[in-house]
C-alpha cells in the first residue's frame, strides 16, 4: 500500500496548499522502500540466495497465509481476492498453499526454525469450511508445528461464522480473532459492498466470546461511503458496549484498483455518496480514541486501542516492524526473509503453475541497504506514537536524532511531535492521527514522490 505522488498534496501541516478530499491513491505506509522499486530481477539475484543462507541469530520467524476468497468484493478492497471460485477451486488452492509451505520449510533460511507468529489474512479466511480449515492446518502443522507460537491471528467476516466454525477455529490454536465489522449500520455496509449485516455481527461476537478466545479484535473503518456523524458515534458506542479486547480503526483510503477508485477515474458516478474528507476522518478517529480512553482503553498506535496492554498485544505487527522474517504463502502475498523483501506471483494461474512445477512462486523482490532497513523500522515504529532512539543506536549504530534532525525538527515545528529527546520521541495525538502522510519526511530523496506500489 501507500504513498502515490497525488497523496503528497494531502494536508500535513508543511505550509503548502493541499486538498482535503480523499483522492485516488494509496495512503497507508506498509513498508519501505516503496513497492515500486521491487523488481523481478531481484528474485534470482537476492531472494533465492537469501533463502539458501542460514538465518541470522535471534531473528523471529512468522508465517502469513493469504486466503483470497470472499462472498463479495467490497467496493474499497484492493487485495487479490476471488468471489467466483467453487469448492473444487478452493480445495486446489489449499493444496497448493500446503505444498508451497513444504518448499519453504526445506530452505536453509527456514528449515527447523520455530514459528513465533502465524497470521491468516485475506480475503476472508473464515470463508473456508470447517473441514477445509482442519485439513489445511493439519498439513501445515505436519510440516512445522506452531504450538509454541506467541500469536495465531485469524481474520473473519461476521457473516461466515457459525458457532461450530468458531469452535474449530479456537481448537486450531487461534489466539487473536479479528472481526471485520467495519460499520454497524446495514445501509452503510450495503453501500460499501460488505457481505455481512449488523445482526450477524452480534451473533458472531457472542459465539466468539463464549469460546474464551484470548483476544477478540474489532475492526472499524472511518469515512466509508454513506457514513455520517451520527452513524460514526453509534458505531463507536456499539463497539465499546461489546467490550472487545482491542479495537482497530483505519481511515478509508482509495488505492487505484478499488471499485470506487475506478468509478472516480472514469467519472461514471456509480456511487452517489462521497468518501469523507481526511479532516473529517481524522476527527472521527480522534473522537473514537477519546471515547475508548474514557472506557478504559489505551491507545497503542495510530490505529489500535487495547483494554489491557499487559496481556493484549499485536505480535504480528510488532515483530514485522522490528525486522522479523516472515514466509508469506499464497497468491500475491508479501514476505521478508534474511533481509530481503519478496512478493509472490499475483495471478491464480501463474502462482499455482509455479508451485506445481516445484518452484517458489516469487514475482519480485528487493534487498534494502542497511540505511533503508533503518528507515523502514523508524517509519513503521513511529506509527506506535513513541520510539526509543536507543533502539536504533543499539541495532544500527546510528543516532537517529542527528541523522534525521531536519525531519524531526519539522515535526516539532508543525506541532506533530510532543517530545524529541534522547530517551524517546513522542508524537502528539494530531501527529499520530496523520502519521502516514508524515512518514515520507524520513524517506531517502530517491524514494520521495515516486509511485508507492
Amino acid at each position: 500500500m501507500t504513498q502515490d505522488p497525488r497523496l503528497l498534496k494531502m494536508a500535513d501541516g508543511g505550509g503548502t496548499a493541499v486538498a482535503d478530499q480523499t483522492d485516488v491513491g494509496s495512503y497507508f505506509v506498509a513498508n519501505y522502500p516503496p513497492f515500486s522499486v521491487w523488481t523481478p530481477e531481484a528474485v534470482a539475484a537476492d531472494a533465492l540466495p537469501a533463502l539458501q543462507r542460514p538465518p541470522a541469530a535471534g531473528v523471529p520467524l512468522g508465517l502469513y497465509l493469504h486466503i483470497p476468497f470472499c462472498r463479495k468484493r467490497c467496493h474499497f478492497c484492493y487485495f487479490r481476492v476471488y468471489t467466483d471460485k467453487n469448492s473444487s477451486d478452493v480445495a486446489q488452492y489449499l493444496d497448493v498453499l500446503a505444498r508451497e509451505w513444504e518448499q519453504y520449510a526445506a530452505q536453509p533460511a527456514i528449515a527447523g526454525r520455530p514459528l513465533n507468529f502465524v497470521y491468516f489474512g485475506g480475503g476472508t479466511p473464515s470463508f473456508l469450511s470447517t473441514q477445509q480449515l482442519e485439513g489445511l492446518v493439519t498439513r501445515l502443522t505436519a510440516t512445522t508445528s506452531w504450538a509454541s507460537a506467541e500469536e495465531v491471528t485469524f481474520e473473519c467476516e461476521p457473516g461466515t461464522l457459525s458457532e461450530s466454525k468458531l469452535g474449530v477455529i479456537r481448537r486450531l490454536g487461534v489466539t487473536r480473532l479479528s472481526l471485520g465489522v467495519e460499520n454497524f449500520d446495514d445501509r452503510v455496509l450495503e453501500l460499501n459492498g460488505r457481505a455481512h449485516r449488523s445482526g450477524e455481527i452480534d451473533r458472531a461476537y457472542r459465539f466468539a466470546r463464549s469460546l474464551d478466545f484470548p483476544q477478540i479484535n474489532i475492526d472499524l473503518i472511518a469515512g466509508m461511503l454513506g457514513e455520517t456523524e451520527d452513524n460514526w458515534k453509534v458505531c463507536v458506542e456499539k463497539t465499546i458496549a461489546l467490550d472487545p479486547d482491542s479495537v482497530t480503526i483505519y481511515q478509508m483510503e482509495l488505492p487505484f484498483n478499488t471499485t470506487i477508485s475506478k468509478d472516480l477515474i472514469k467519472g461514471t458516478q456509480q456511487f452517489a455518496d462521497p468518501v469523507a474528507a481526511w479532516s473529517t476522518k481524522r476527527r472521527w478517529v480522534a473522537e473514537a480514541f477519546e471515547a475508548l480512553e474514557r472506557a478504559g482503553y489505551h491507545i497503542g498506535s495510530a490505529y489500535t486501542a487495547v483494554k489491557n496492554p499487559s496481556k493484549t498485544r499485536f505480535i504480528y505487527r510488532d515483530r514485522l516492524w522490528q525486522g522479523a522474517d516472515m514466509a508469506a504463502l499464497g497468491v500475491a502475498s508479501f514476505g521478508h526473509v534474511n533481509g530481503v523483501h519478496m512478493q509472490n506471483l499475483d495471478t491464480w494461474e501463474s502462482y499455482t503453475a509455479a508451485v506445481d512445477a516445484g518452484r517458489l512462486p516469487l514475482s519480485r523482490a528487493y534487498r534494502p541497504t542497511d540505511e533503508e532497513r533503518l528507515i523502514r523500522e523508524l517509519v513503521l515504529q513511529l506509527k506506535l506514537g513513541t520510539i526509543r532512539p536507543a533502539y536504533f543506536q543499539e541495532k544500527y549504530g546510528v543516532d537517529i536524532l542527528t541523522r534525521f534532525r531536519d525531519a524531526f525538527a519539522s515535526l516539532q515545528a508543525d506541532g506533530y511531535a510532543a517530545e524529541i529527546g534522547a530517551d524517546r520521541v513522542t508524537l502528539t495525538r494530531d501527529g499520530l492521527l496523520r502519521v502516514d502522510v508524515l512518514l515520507p519526511r524520513f524517506f531517502l530523496p530517491a524514494h520521495a514522490g515516486i509511485r508507492y506500489t
